[in-house]
């Protein structure tokens, strides 16, 4: 399968580029660099320039693809919805691409949108609008409506494994510096995550 790849050299999407082509799947992968695309060359994918804000390079690099896994975001998060905002156009570009076809888009969400306070479930459409970040979902619903076939995937707030900068370093970090683990009340408040190879496989 020809899959066209955003976020390539990500967290996460670097460790799915190297599942897909395990599986043998012939990737493109969007490089807004030259670093980038000779890393993704390096890699066995083939880099195709542009970024998410040009959403022309978005199209192109779409237009010969069997599916799009879309995992790349701008993680500024000084204009938080600004960013979000160009993730919906990013979508709603690559989703025009793919009308009136079978072919498939995985789009990159989180958990933290569903509705608190109830098990969240695979079906689940009914969000929590507080966050700037439905702007993706939104994108989706649209092309839904629309006849394209599109799903998300809906990370946990912890994707971790090496490499990682994010939440679980931070209380690895901080219990090696005070000698304690802390933890609130009786210690059973649940926090979900996922390795990042696991998620990996889950979008492959």
């Amino acid at each position: 399968m020809n899959v066209f790849l955003t976020g390539a050299t990500g967290f996460i999407g670097s460790t799915l580029l190297h599942e897909l082509i395990a599986a043998g799947h012939n990737v493109t992968a969007l490089a807004r660099t030259k670093e980038a695309a000779d890393t993704l060359r390096a890699t066995g994918a083939n880099p195709h320039t542009g970024d998410l804000q040009d959403l022309e390079s978005l199209r192109t690099g779409a237009s010969n693809a069997d599916a799009i896994l879309h995992t790349g975001f701008i993680h500024d998060f000084s204009r938080f919805s600004e960013v979000c905002e160009t993730d919906r156009q990013a979508i709603l570009a690559m989703g025009e691409v793919f009308s009136g076809s079978d072919r498939p888009i995985l789009v990159t969400s989180g958990t933290g949108l569903l509705a608190p306070g109830r098990l969240g479930l695979e079906s689940d459409r009914q969000l929590t609008g507080g966050s700037p970040r439905i702007a993706t979902e939104e994108a989706v619903n649209v092309l839904t409506e629309k006849g394209v076939r599109i799903a998300v995937v809906r990370l946990p707030p912890s994707v971790h494994g090496q490499g990682d900068h994010g939440f679980v370093p931070l209380l690895i970090n901080l219990a090696r510096e005070k000698g304690v683990s802390a933890y609130i009340g009786e210690g059973t408040n649940h926090w979900s995550a996922v390795h990042r190879f696991d998620a990996a496989r889950l979008y492959r």
